[in-house]
């Protein structure tokens, strides 16, 4: 065998974004969610943390927490605050034990918050009428806050493509191939698809290793439409320096293939993104992928995702 990626050894590497220090473990640069594997450290809190971008970026549980909260602590504050002045300076109230008083106390602080103000209760005197009125300033100001946030994540343009689980090395006419293939789980239209595939892997220079990256010729590395699965394929021919590697060869390496999605997304009217990583354990040699799509008894093409990850075994070349 001829590890052609060794004939590279004296060249200056390329860079990714990621430097070219080489890990001596077997740190994946990309996750499987898209997300980056990196953690920042030595940065003071308002320097790394940005409110709007963290509530725009979090799961939609944890959003629905953060807002939630807001809401239960901030009627705490202002029912606790009404209660110190005295309920006496709260017009309406029907209750007779603390416990009526205090609940009765927390709704009417929610109806001012929201500015729903059923009318019952009311502040009476100067203290509680000025605290209503800062209560009612602050749930405006919140309120239009949230809607804003909500619609930013709403409006915000991301993709659902789904990667195979694995990356094949597969017969490919009259040679082998690297190959995967992913297709865009959701129903907007993707088009003018474009993909980049770049090993990042360890090589020797000047006597120092360091992590190189390179971007590997595809079969195709962009379509038009994108309503199927797409597999991509870098084909191991004489044009290709991975010619005749092996799984074993990849880890020698410690090689990792990134993968960048690029397309145009009709329902947004945006430039849409997306990432995926596989490493050399998700390398599988000697397999192909099963069909995952044919043509229905009714005349539509049928998408079958149970089958999407699925290979068979298919000799090599």
């Amino acid at each position: 065998m001829s590890n052609n990626i060794s004939q590279h050894e004296g060249a200056p590497p390329k860079d990714l974004g990621f430097g070219t220090t080489a890990t001596s473990t077997d740190i994946k640069l990309i996750n499987k969610d898209g997300t980056f594997n990196v953690r920042r450290k030595g940065l003071k809190f308002h320097e790394s943390f940005h409110f709007y971008h963290y509530l725009i970026t979090i799961p939609w549980w944890k959003f629905h927490v953060i807002i939630f909260s807001y809401f239960l602590v901030a009627n705490l504050i202002f029912s606790s605050i009404f209660m110190f002045i005295g309920v006496e300076h709260i017009g309406g109230m029907i209750a007779h034990t603390w416990w009526e008083k205090t609940y009765e106390t927390f709704f009417f602080s929610a109806q001012t918050l929201t500015t729903v103000g059923y009318g019952r209760i009311n502040p009476i005197g100067f203290a509680a009428s000025a605290l209503a009125a800062v209560e009612s300033m602050l749930g405006l100001m919140g309120f239009a806050l949230i809607t804003g946030v909500l619609y930013g994540r709403f409006s915000r343009p991301d993709t659902n493509i789904l990667f195979s689980k694995n990356a094949l090395i597969s017969p490919y006419k009259n040679v082998n191939a690297i190959m995967f293939r992913m297709a865009n789980l959701r129903q907007s239209q993707l088009i003018e698809t474009e993909v980049q595939f770049v090993i990042g892997y360890n090589k020797i220079v000047n006597g120092t290793t360091q992590r190189a990256f390179d971007t590997l010729a595809l079969e195709r590395d962009k379509i038009n439409f994108f309503p199927l699965s797409w597999t991509i394929v870098h084909p191991l021919d004489d044009n290709s320096d991975l010619r005749g590697f092996t799984v074993e060869d990849f880890k020698k390496y410690k090689a990792e293939f990134t993968v960048s999605v690029k397309a145009f997304d009709d329902t947004f009217h945006q430039q849409v993104y997306a990432r995926y990583s596989y490493s050399y354990s998700d390398m599988i040699s000697g397999h192909k992928f099963v069909r995952s799509y044919n043509a229905a008894h009714d005349g539509v093409i049928e998408m079958d995702f149970e089958k999407f990850h699925l290979f068979e075994e298919a000799p090599l070349n």
